[in-house]
């Protein structure tokens, strides 16, 4: 029996990048997936893909910066697979390289809105159905830079460290509901990162040099396993943690 068997998952942002990386991680190990994504566009293609591999899933468009969206999203998911296991969530807009004395208030909305607030939300929508499953598992998409800062990215540091924060304190106030929540710093291949490869063609030399590892992780098969095994039963005594998946480069925890 495959580790996520009978599980059901929503994971937002789930359109592109590690959304998708993980979504396909998740259904590979048998959990029934919903690709929450904010454009049908981008999220039917992840579903039909991982119904083409004889997976579960299905697209629910989800708009993470509405409360209304994220409740309907939930009503939906468990209206149609009748329970909620796993909740992931990675659905982030933002990162944009700026001196925090010349970042206008545009950019600190945004990151608040789609990490903070939204990781807010996700939690207060699923948290009857994740205790109500015997399996309960709520995971957040962090980064390296909630721990130590960043320089380049002066607002995307804090709402990464406030996701830490969160899991945290859900983890200490869902622990008696049998709810682990935690978190997974990635650093991964995503179309994103491809993008700003082309723009500065030394930086992946210089992400991989620092690595010792050697290499970027791969969305599925490297943060996907964490999150598969975040949500499986081996990890069942784990919460209120991070997990920094990026291949050594990043060891301040």
């Amino acid at each position: 029996m495959s580790r996520l068997s009978n599980r059901v998952a929503i994971v937002t942002g789930a359109g592109q990048g590690v959304g998708e990386g993980i979504a396909h991680a998740l259904a590979r190990q048998g959990a029934s997936v919903v690709v929450a994504a904010r454009r049908a566009a981008t999220g039917e293609p992840v579903a039909e893909a991982i119904r083409a591999g004889g997976g579960d899933a299905v697209c629910i468009v989800t708009d993470v910066t509405k409360r209304a969206s994220i409740e309907a999203g939930v009503a939906a998911t468990v209206e149609r697979f009748g329970r909620l296991d796993i909740v992931v969530h990675n659905a982030f807009a933002g990162g944009v390289a700026t001196r925090l004395e010349s970042t206008p208030d545009d950019v600190w909305f945004q990151l608040s809105r789609t990490a903070v607030w939204a990781s807010f939300w996700c939690a207060q929508a699923a948290h009857p159905h994740l205790a109500a499953s015997p399996h309960g598992r709520y995971v957040m998409l962090t980064s390296p830079a909630g721990v130590e800062g960043s320089a380049n990215l002066p607002l995307y540091a804090p709402v990464k460290g406030a996701q830490r924060a969160i899991a945290k304190s859900l983890a200490r106030e869902w622990g008696p509901d049998g709810i682990t929540v935690n978190c997974i710093a990635p650093v991964a291949e995503t179309p994103a990162l491809t993008d700003i490869f082309e723009q500065v063609p030394t930086l992946r030399g210089s992400i991989e040099a620092r690595t010792p590892l050697g290499r970027i992780g791969d969305p599925i098969a490297d943060i996907g396993g964490v999150a598969v095994f975040l949500c499986s039963d081996e990890a069942s005594f784990v919460s209120g943690q991070t997990i920094v998946c990026d291949g050594g480069s990043f060891l301040g925890l």
